[in-house]
């Protein structure tokens, strides 16, 4: 005991008896030839990391927790290991998976001990940490990315051990690993033991002990986040129709909510409430992780899967007051590239009419991209911001305006649906329709469709964040409902800040992984009053590398147009200005 004491008085941090424990890594099942499936976090600034997308030959995750000794000096040997070897040989992430730090002290513990040019994620779920039966900070997981295989896991050295500190180390195991790999040599000591604090997992002990039920935990969260698309007669490929489905594809849900990808919600929770967030939740994904790690137990209890459930048949907000189709059946041939189809339907209404919401049907779910419907007035849009009636897209689900607003819809006027379609292999037949629900008398304000557009783009070939911006002034004081930006297969990600008149900048919405599939409207929870003189600044980036797995081309230099092959980038904004 004096000489665990007299150890602990003479190392520089205080807390070591953290990580002072018996070494063992707990429940560690995983061997280093397991493949490492896609994952993906955001660092403290809210930018989006994918191991798919690395681009160097090594990763190396080291997992630690704010106010860690261990960890905290280790951060200058992790810096110097990525200075010595180049770029395109090694990436180090620093990985926090502690099940209470948030990115305000994440950022502030990145602050006192700099990590320099490292990025410092969040494993917020502690999914990643749990898939690879981390179960101490102070880990270092090196993996070589074309094999996705580990190729070292433990220590990063020698020079920290139970009770005492090596004034340096004598065995550089990381370094000593990541060198033989790069030279093509044997690895001599591939694991080890790591010797850092244990890390608490949330929810680990209630699914082993029953505490989490698919039928009362998990069975709900797929109801909610997955169902409007996994259900028959919708979407996905495939209906959670009952505990027996979703056991059966479990693994593949692991690897989607790891990955960021499922369910289809992609804005950055640290800016914004959003009253149509469909994301999945952090203690939402934990018990989601964790009932899938123990085995995706029935348990006892109903199935409420077994429901029936809205399909696309139906309307979600009921009966519209009137529903307009195409005036004939749209043939799309089995394969091609199509043009878009703009096709004119006459406006049954005979005089002017308040819409309060519209509700668009695709026929034919497989190869309708996008519809976006227009109202035109003489052959001509009926104004420069009011001529928008609606839009729909996968992942596009409001079909009701936000509550006292509405759009006019003058009598005479004609409806402008552009058609764009994709091929997938056999000839569809389609006939979308559009259910419009009007008002019994005027809104309280009118509703309009503003955007920030940037058409000069000019994005080089290769290039994987090609940046660029587009500003909308604001001249009189306006209420903001919805945020919806728009870029095509190469958009990676997008940012609306509101630019005050008194200086002050405002995150509205961060979208660090965009993804053209779920083309999705963000609605305010509350509107936004934006006094006049404000600014909207809409940033963004396309990856034109040939690591964004959408590219059509990565060898080609691309500009503005209207196939997906080229692009766009568009701040869409629903909005009303207050009257005068």
């Amino acid at each position: 005991m004096i000489s665990r004491i007299f150890f602990l008085r003479h190392l520089p941090f205080l807390a070591l008896f953290l990580f002072l424990l018996p070494a063992a890594a707990i429940g560690r099942e995983k061997s280093s030839s397991d493949e490492i499936i896609n994952f993906a976090l955001l660092d403290i600034r809210g930018k989006y990391y994918e191991f798919e997308k690395v681009r160097s030959r090594t990763l190396v995750l080291f997992f630690t927790m704010n106010g860690c000794p261990l960890a905290r000096q280790t951060l200058p040997k992790l810096r110097d290991l990525a200075s010595e070897f180049a770029e395109k040989d090694l990436q180090v992430w620093i990985v926090n998976s502690a099940s209470e730090d948030d990115r305000k002290s994440i950022a502030q513990e990145a602050e006192k001990f700099s990590p320099g040019a490292l990025p410092v994620l969040m494993d917020e779920s502690q999914g990643l940490a749990s898939f690879l039966k981390v179960g101490r900070t102070g880990e270092a997981i090196a993996i070589n990315t074309a094999t996705r295989k580990i190729l070292y896991r433990g220590a990063v050295d020698d020079q920290l051990s139970e009770g005492a500190k090596k004034p340096k180390p004598q065995a550089r195991y990381l370094h000593d690993a990541l060198k033989a790999f790069l030279e093509n040599r044997k690895i001599d000591r591939a694991e080890t033991e790591p010797k850092g604090c244990r890390i608490t997992f949330d929810f680990a002990s209630e699914v082993a002990s029953t505490n989490i039920t698919y039928s009362t935990d998990i069975a709900p969260i797929i109801q909610s986040r997955c169902v409007a698309c996994h259900s028959e007669g919708n979407m996905a490929p495939f209906a959670f129709n009952g505990h027996k489905k979703v056991r059966s594809i479990s693994a593949m849900i692991q690897e989607v909510v790891l990955a960021r990808q499922m369910p289809p919600w992609h804005a950055d929770p640290h800016y914004g409430s959003f009253k149509n967030n469909q994301g999945i939740n952090r203690e939402e994904s934990r018990k989601l992780l964790r009932w899938i790690e123990a085995g995706s137990p029935r348990g006892p209890g109903p199935d409420p899967l077994e429901e029936k459930v809205l399909t696309n048949k139906e309307w979600p907000s009921g009966k519209p007051t009137l529903v307009v189709r195409l005036p004939q059946v749209e043939r799309i041939p089995a394969t091609g590239i199509l043009d878009y189809r703009r096709i004119n339907v006459k406006n049954p209404l005979t005089n002017d009419a308040w819409v309060s919401g519209v509700a668009i049907r695709p026929g034919a779910l497989e190869v309708v991209h996008h519809v976006i419907v227009r109202i035109k007035k003489d052959g001509r849009d009926h104004s420069s911001d009011d001529h928008f009636l609606a839009a729909w897209a996968p992942g596009y689900t409001v079909s009701e305006f936000p509550a006292g607003t509405g759009k006019l819809l003058p009598a005479g006027a004609e409806f402008e649906f552009e058609m764009h379609y994709t091929t997938m292999g056999r000839e569809q037949e389609d006939q979308t329709e559009m259910g419009i629900y009007v008002l019994s008398e005027p809104p309280a304000r009118q509703l309009k469709a503003w955007m920030a557009l940037q058409q000069g783009l000019e994005i080089a070939a290769g290039d994987p964040d090609s940046q660029t911006q587009a500003t909308l002034h604001f001249p009189r004081d306006t209420v903001l409902y919805d945020l919806f930006p728009h870029m095509h297969l190469r958009g990676s990600w997008f940012k609306y800040t509101l630019l005050h008149p008194n200086g002050k900048k405002e995150t509205l919405l961060s979208v660090p992984r965009y993804d053209f599939n779920w083309q999705t409207l963000y609605r305010l929870k509350e509107p936004k009053k934006i006094p006049a003189g404000s600014w909207i600044l809409a940033t963004g980036g396309f990856d034109n590398s040939e690591k964004n797995p959408h590219n059509p081309d990565p060898t080609r230099t691309v500009r503005w147009g209207d196939q997906s092959s080229e692009e766009m980038f568009i701040g869409f904004m629903n909005v009303a200005e207050e009257k005068k």
